[in-house]
Parts: structure tokens; C-alpha cells; sequence
């Protein structure tokens, strides 16, 4: 939270934005039921939302680079974050920037594996795709 601006500097927005994002969640669920009946995949409304709106792109990147600037100034080699529920691991100007994203929107996870390499796990391209659910059909005694 340290490095939310919304949070920093204006926290009525950040408690708008939070219902917002409760909404957004409550919309999701209906929508990937229905998408669930239909046989389709689940799909993110908010993980959407987020990628189409330049100004939450803008702030996004805007949160990375300031958490590996703070990184570099501890003398740290890379940071681990979850804040913004964006999943990403990259360089940032020598810095090993990873989000771990959320589990509970988009279902991502950050993973190290034994040998100390880490990976971001999306957890819904492992979800098999649903089947369509046939209508049930009475018995007919004989």
C-alpha cells in the first residue's frame, strides 16, 4: 500500500474503487456461471476491465516501477508483490520485479521451484473447459 497513490493520496477513491471491484467480482461469478452452462472457459471480467482501461495500465505501471526503484535503494535484487492482482515477472532496470497476482480473480500464483527458479502459475489454463450439462431426462418404467 505503501506505493498506491489511490491509497496515499485520495482514500475515499480507493474505498470507490473497492466497491467497484466487489461488484465486479459478484457481475464475474453470474457471468462465468452462465459461460459454465454454455461450455465455455472461464474468463475475468476484471482482468479485462483492468487491461482496457489506459489509466489503470498507466497506474500499473506506475506501482512496478516504483516498488523496484524502492528495491534498488534497499540494495535489494528483486521484490515479490501481490497489491495490484496483476501477475508479472520481469526485469525493471536490473531489478527482478513479480507479481504474484491473485488467487481468488485471476488465479495466478507465484511458484519457486527447488532449484530456485520462479514461475507465475496460471491455474485456469489447467481447468478443463466444461462440458455442456444435457437436460435431465425422466425414467420411463416398462
Amino acid at each position: 500500500d505503501l506505493f498506491d497513490g489511490v491509497i496515499q493520496c485520495a482514500k475515499w477513491l480507493a474505498y470507490v474503487g473497492d466497491s467497484l471491484y466487489e461488484f465486479t467480482l459478484k457481475l464475474n461469478r453470474h457471468l462465468n456461471s452462465l459461460r459454465a452452462r454454455l461450455g465455455l472457459p472461464y474468463w475475468s471480467l476484471s482482468k479485462y476491465l483492468k487491461g482496457k482501461v489506459k489509466r489503470a495500465v498507466s497506474y500499473v505501471g506506475d506501482f512496478e516501477n516504483a516498488v523496484a526503484r524502492e528495491a534498488r535503494n534497499r540494495g535489494a535484487q528483486g521484490v515479490v508483490c501481490g497489491h495490484i492482482h496483476h501477475a508479472e515477472m520481469r526485469d525493471i532496470d536490473g531489478i527482478l520485479y513479480c507479481n504474484d497476482g491473485d488467487w481468488v480473480e485471476s488465479l495466478t500464483a507465484l511458484a519457486e521451484h527447488a532449484d530456485g527458479r520462479l514461475e507465475i502459475i496460471e491455474w485456469s489454463a489447467h481447468m478443463p473447459v466444461p462440458s455442456k450439462v444435457a437436460p435431465a431426462r425422466e425414467a420411463v418404467a416398462a
